[in-house]
Protein backbone atom coordinates (compact mmCIF):
# COMPACT_ATOMS: atom_id res chain seq x y z
CA UNK A 1 0.00 0.00 0.00
CA UNK A 2 1.13 3.33 -0.73
CA UNK A 3 0.91 6.34 1.20
CA UNK A 4 -1.61 8.14 -1.40
CA UNK A 5 -3.94 4.73 -0.58
CA UNK A 6 -3.71 5.38 3.43
CA UNK A 7 -5.44 7.48 5.00
CA UNK A 8 -3.82 9.24 7.86
CA UNK A 9 -5.08 8.17 10.88
CA UNK A 10 -3.36 9.12 13.76
CA UNK A 11 -2.60 12.41 15.05
CA UNK A 12 1.42 12.89 14.76
CA UNK A 13 3.50 13.50 18.06
CA UNK A 14 6.43 14.48 18.87
CA UNK A 15 8.31 11.00 18.96
CA UNK A 16 7.14 11.46 14.72
CA UNK A 17 8.93 14.23 14.55
CA UNK A 18 11.90 13.21 15.90
CA UNK A 19 11.68 9.74 13.76
CA UNK A 20 11.86 12.40 10.37
CA UNK A 21 15.28 13.34 11.44
CA UNK A 22 16.97 9.72 11.15
CA UNK A 23 18.15 9.97 14.95
CA UNK A 24 20.84 6.69 14.55
CA UNK A 25 21.87 8.30 10.98
CA UNK A 26 22.36 11.79 12.75
CA UNK A 27 24.56 10.13 15.88
CA UNK A 28 27.25 9.50 13.35
CA UNK A 29 26.95 12.67 11.66
CA UNK A 30 27.13 14.29 15.60
CA UNK A 31 30.46 12.23 16.40
CA UNK A 32 32.10 13.08 13.22
CA UNK A 33 31.31 16.47 13.25
CA UNK A 34 32.53 16.84 17.22
CA UNK A 35 35.70 14.86 16.14
CA UNK A 36 36.58 17.38 13.45
CA UNK A 37 35.73 19.81 15.95
CA UNK A 38 38.10 18.14 18.70
CA UNK A 39 40.64 17.72 15.87
CA UNK A 40 40.81 21.45 14.83
CA UNK A 41 44.13 23.65 15.92
CA UNK A 42 42.90 26.88 18.09
CA UNK A 43 40.37 27.14 20.49
CA UNK A 44 36.49 27.93 20.66
CA UNK A 45 34.44 28.61 23.46
CA UNK A 46 32.48 25.65 24.84
CA UNK A 47 29.53 27.51 24.40
CA UNK A 48 30.01 28.08 20.28
CA UNK A 49 31.15 24.62 20.19
CA UNK A 50 27.97 23.39 21.65
CA UNK A 51 26.14 25.54 19.80
CA UNK A 52 28.10 24.32 16.24
CA UNK A 53 27.35 20.94 17.52
CA UNK A 54 23.69 21.51 17.93
CA UNK A 55 23.34 22.88 14.60
CA UNK A 56 25.14 20.00 12.45
CA UNK A 57 22.81 17.34 14.51
CA UNK A 58 19.47 19.89 13.19
CA UNK A 59 20.85 20.58 9.89
CA UNK A 60 21.46 16.21 9.31
CA UNK A 61 17.74 16.48 10.51
CA UNK A 62 16.51 18.39 8.16
CA UNK A 63 18.39 16.58 5.41
CA UNK A 64 16.31 13.42 6.86
CA UNK A 65 12.63 15.15 7.21
CA UNK A 66 13.02 16.57 3.12
CA UNK A 67 14.61 12.70 2.50
CA UNK A 68 11.44 11.31 4.20
CA UNK A 69 8.72 14.13 2.62
CA UNK A 70 10.27 13.03 -1.13
CA UNK A 71 10.73 9.58 -0.34
CA UNK A 72 7.17 8.37 0.99
CA UNK A 73 5.91 6.59 -1.58
CA UNK A 74 9.22 4.61 -1.90
CA UNK A 75 9.50 4.03 1.77
CA UNK A 76 6.02 2.33 1.73
CA UNK A 77 6.92 -0.23 -0.61
CA UNK A 78 9.94 -1.21 1.50
CA UNK A 79 9.90 -3.64 4.91
CA UNK A 80 12.72 -1.53 6.21
CA UNK A 81 11.12 1.65 6.03
CA UNK A 82 7.38 1.04 5.76
CA UNK A 83 7.09 1.74 9.41
CA UNK A 84 8.26 5.27 9.06
CA UNK A 85 5.75 8.01 9.80
CA UNK A 86 4.98 9.17 6.65
CA UNK A 87 4.41 5.51 5.00
CA UNK A 88 2.15 4.55 7.85
CA UNK A 89 0.08 7.64 8.04
CA UNK A 90 0.89 9.18 11.09
CA UNK A 91 1.78 12.46 9.50
CA UNK A 92 0.88 14.27 6.54
CA UNK A 93 3.11 15.06 3.97
CA UNK A 94 3.20 18.54 4.13
CA UNK A 95 4.30 18.90 7.73
CA UNK A 96 7.19 16.91 6.95
CA UNK A 97 8.36 19.31 4.54
CA UNK A 98 7.72 22.46 6.34
CA UNK A 99 9.57 20.92 9.59
CA UNK A 100 12.17 20.07 6.94
CA UNK A 101 12.96 23.42 5.55
CA UNK A 102 12.43 24.99 9.19
CA UNK A 103 15.01 22.65 10.69
CA UNK A 104 17.73 23.67 7.74
CA UNK A 105 17.18 27.55 8.00
CA UNK A 106 17.24 27.47 11.78
CA UNK A 107 20.46 25.62 12.15
CA UNK A 108 21.99 27.57 9.15
CA UNK A 109 20.93 30.64 10.51
CA UNK A 110 22.33 30.05 13.92
CA UNK A 111 25.82 28.56 12.79
CA UNK A 112 26.75 31.48 10.34
CA UNK A 113 25.35 34.15 13.17
CA UNK A 114 27.01 32.65 15.78
CA UNK A 115 30.38 30.81 14.80
CA UNK A 116 30.99 31.44 11.38
CA UNK A 117 29.81 31.89 7.33
CA UNK A 118 32.27 29.39 6.65
CA UNK A 119 31.14 26.28 8.52
CA UNK A 120 27.20 27.62 7.84
CA UNK A 121 27.98 27.83 4.23
CA UNK A 122 29.10 24.25 3.88
CA UNK A 123 26.22 23.09 6.41
CA UNK A 124 23.51 24.78 4.13
CA UNK A 125 25.92 23.03 1.15
CA UNK A 126 25.12 19.76 2.75
CA UNK A 127 21.49 19.71 3.73
CA UNK A 128 21.20 20.73 0.01
CA UNK A 129 23.24 18.23 -1.49
CA UNK A 130 21.75 15.50 0.65
CA UNK A 131 18.00 16.45 0.00
CA UNK A 132 18.28 17.31 -3.52
CA UNK A 133 21.20 16.04 -5.67
CA UNK A 134 21.50 12.69 -4.07
CA UNK A 135 17.79 12.03 -2.85
CA UNK A 136 15.81 13.65 -5.79
CA UNK A 137 18.46 13.42 -8.56
CA UNK A 138 21.12 10.47 -7.56
CA UNK A 139 19.55 7.64 -5.88
CA UNK A 140 16.33 7.17 -8.30
CA UNK A 141 18.82 7.87 -11.40
CA UNK A 142 22.09 5.96 -10.92
CA UNK A 143 23.43 2.57 -9.48
CA UNK A 144 26.56 4.92 -8.25
CA UNK A 145 24.53 7.18 -6.31
CA UNK A 146 26.14 5.67 -2.81
CA UNK A 147 29.58 6.72 -4.54
CA UNK A 148 28.61 10.50 -5.33
CA UNK A 149 26.19 11.07 -2.97
CA UNK A 150 28.76 9.46 -0.04
CA UNK A 151 30.14 12.89 -0.06
CA UNK A 152 26.46 14.53 1.91
CA UNK A 153 27.56 12.20 4.95
CA UNK A 154 31.58 13.28 4.29
CA UNK A 155 30.31 16.96 5.22
CA UNK A 156 30.49 16.95 9.60
CA UNK A 157 33.70 16.87 10.48
CA UNK A 158 34.82 19.31 7.45
CA UNK A 159 32.13 21.81 9.31
CA UNK A 160 33.08 20.96 13.14
CA UNK A 161 36.68 21.44 11.72
CA UNK A 162 36.06 25.18 10.11
CA UNK A 163 33.45 26.24 13.32
CA UNK A 164 37.08 26.57 14.82
CA UNK A 165 39.58 27.46 12.41
CA UNK A 166 37.22 29.40 10.12
CA UNK A 167 39.30 27.74 7.48
CA UNK A 168 40.27 24.11 5.95
CA UNK A 169 43.57 22.31 5.78
CA UNK A 170 44.65 18.67 4.53
CA UNK A 171 43.70 17.19 7.32
CA UNK A 172 39.96 17.98 7.38
CA UNK A 173 39.84 17.03 3.54
CA UNK A 174 41.35 13.79 4.43
CA UNK A 175 38.52 13.00 7.01
CA UNK A 176 36.17 14.05 4.30
CA UNK A 177 37.78 11.46 1.77
CA UNK A 178 37.68 8.50 4.52
CA UNK A 179 33.74 8.83 5.12
CA UNK A 180 33.35 8.78 1.04
CA UNK A 181 35.29 6.09 0.45
CA UNK A 182 33.64 4.42 3.18
CA UNK A 183 30.42 5.13 2.42
CA UNK A 184 30.31 2.60 -0.68
CA UNK A 185 31.37 -0.70 1.12
CA UNK A 186 29.16 0.45 4.01
CA UNK A 187 26.09 0.38 1.94
CA UNK A 188 26.63 -1.79 -0.48
CA UNK A 189 27.29 -4.97 1.32
CA UNK A 190 23.20 -3.76 3.20
CA UNK A 191 22.25 -3.27 -0.42
CA UNK A 192 22.89 -6.82 -0.93
CA UNK A 193 21.21 -8.62 1.74
CA UNK A 194 18.33 -5.98 0.88
CA UNK A 195 18.24 -6.43 -2.42
CA UNK A 196 14.36 -7.36 -3.39
CA UNK A 197 13.40 -4.32 -0.77
CA UNK A 198 15.26 -2.17 -2.75
CA UNK A 199 14.16 -3.99 -6.15
CA UNK A 200 10.86 -3.65 -4.71
CA UNK A 201 11.07 0.57 -4.09
CA UNK A 202 12.62 0.58 -7.93
CA UNK A 203 15.98 2.00 -6.20
CA UNK A 204 19.06 1.43 -8.73
CA UNK A 205 21.05 -0.41 -6.35
CA UNK A 206 24.24 -2.01 -7.54
CA UNK A 207 23.19 -5.28 -6.81
CA UNK A 208 19.91 -4.69 -8.51
CA UNK A 209 21.86 -3.07 -11.85
CA UNK A 210 25.11 -5.04 -11.87
CA UNK A 211 24.39 -7.98 -9.91
CA UNK A 212 26.15 -9.49 -7.12
CA UNK A 213 29.47 -9.85 -7.88
CA UNK A 214 30.16 -7.05 -9.73
CA UNK A 215 28.94 -5.49 -6.24
CA UNK A 216 31.42 -7.60 -4.24
CA UNK A 217 34.47 -6.86 -6.54
CA UNK A 218 33.33 -3.13 -5.72
CA UNK A 219 33.21 -3.62 -2.11
CA UNK A 220 36.52 -4.77 -1.94
CA UNK A 221 38.51 -2.41 -4.56
CA UNK A 222 36.88 0.50 -2.38
CA UNK A 223 38.06 -1.29 1.23
CA UNK A 224 41.62 -1.01 -0.55
CA UNK A 225 41.44 3.09 -1.28
CA UNK A 226 39.38 3.73 1.84
CA UNK A 227 42.49 1.86 3.82
CA UNK A 228 44.99 4.02 1.92
CA UNK A 229 43.31 7.45 2.80
CA UNK A 230 43.16 6.28 6.07
CA UNK A 231 46.62 5.46 7.00
CA UNK A 232 47.25 8.87 5.30
CA UNK A 233 46.94 11.31 8.26
CA UNK A 234 49.50 9.03 10.11
CA UNK A 235 52.29 8.69 7.34
CA UNK A 236 52.07 12.48 6.70
CA UNK A 237 52.85 12.92 10.30
CA UNK A 238 49.27 15.23 11.08
CA UNK A 239 48.84 12.63 13.78
CA UNK A 240 50.83 10.29 16.28
CA UNK A 241 51.56 6.62 17.02
CA UNK A 242 48.07 6.02 18.89
CA UNK A 243 45.97 6.59 15.92
CA UNK A 244 48.93 5.23 13.39
CA UNK A 245 48.53 1.55 15.40
CA UNK A 246 45.04 2.30 15.62
CA UNK A 247 43.81 2.53 11.74
CA UNK A 248 46.29 0.00 10.94
CA UNK A 249 44.65 -2.62 12.96
CA UNK A 250 41.16 -1.63 11.96
CA UNK A 251 41.58 -1.70 8.55
CA UNK A 252 43.28 -4.61 8.92
CA UNK A 253 40.00 -6.60 9.96
CA UNK A 254 38.21 -4.00 7.15
CA UNK A 255 40.13 -6.04 4.35
CA UNK A 256 39.61 -9.26 6.09
CA UNK A 257 35.56 -9.06 6.23
CA UNK A 258 35.78 -7.54 2.76
CA UNK A 259 38.02 -10.19 1.21
CA UNK A 260 35.28 -12.79 3.07
CA UNK A 261 32.49 -10.45 0.98
CA UNK A 262 34.47 -10.63 -2.31
CA UNK A 263 34.81 -15.05 -2.02
CA UNK A 264 31.20 -15.24 -1.06
CA UNK A 265 28.98 -16.50 -3.72
CA UNK A 266 25.35 -17.10 -2.31
CA UNK A 267 22.35 -15.29 -3.23
CA UNK A 268 20.10 -16.16 -0.43
CA UNK A 269 19.83 -12.98 1.82
CA UNK A 270 19.55 -14.90 4.95
CA UNK A 271 23.08 -16.72 4.06
CA UNK A 272 24.68 -13.47 3.52
CA UNK A 273 26.77 -13.77 7.05
CA UNK A 274 29.85 -11.74 5.48
CA UNK A 275 27.57 -8.78 4.03
CA UNK A 276 25.92 -8.50 7.61
CA UNK A 277 29.35 -8.64 9.42
CA UNK A 278 31.24 -5.80 7.38
CA UNK A 279 28.12 -3.81 7.59
CA UNK A 280 27.76 -4.14 10.85
CA UNK A 281 31.80 -3.92 11.27
CA UNK A 282 31.56 -0.98 9.19
CA UNK A 283 29.65 1.61 11.75
CA UNK A 284 32.29 0.79 14.90
CA UNK A 285 35.34 1.03 12.56
CA UNK A 286 34.01 4.37 11.77
CA UNK A 287 33.52 5.59 15.43
CA UNK A 288 36.90 4.15 16.64
CA UNK A 289 38.70 5.44 13.77
CA UNK A 290 37.62 8.78 13.95
CA UNK A 291 37.86 8.78 18.04
CA UNK A 292 41.47 7.72 17.91
CA UNK A 293 42.01 10.25 15.09
CA UNK A 294 40.51 13.33 17.59
CA UNK A 295 42.27 11.79 20.55
CA UNK A 296 45.77 11.88 19.17
CA UNK A 297 45.62 15.44 17.46
CA UNK A 298 43.90 16.47 20.82
CA UNK A 299 47.29 15.33 22.64
CA UNK A 300 49.28 16.94 19.70
CA UNK A 301 47.80 20.21 19.70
Amino acid sequence: MTIAAREITLPADWRDFWALTKPRVMSLVVFTALCGLLAAPGEIHPILAFTAILCIATGAGASGALNQWYEAELDAKMKRTAGRPLPDGRMERESALHFGIGLAAFSVGIMGVAVNWLSAGILAFSIFFYAVVYTMWLKPNTPQNIVIGGAAGAFPPVIGWAAVTGDLTLLPLLMFAIIFFWTPPHFWSLALFMKSDYGAAGIPMLPNVSGQRVTRNQIFGYSFVLAAIAVAPWYLGMTGAIYGVTTVALNAVFLGLAFAVWRNETTEAQMMKAEKRLFGYSVLYLFILFAALAFDRMLLV
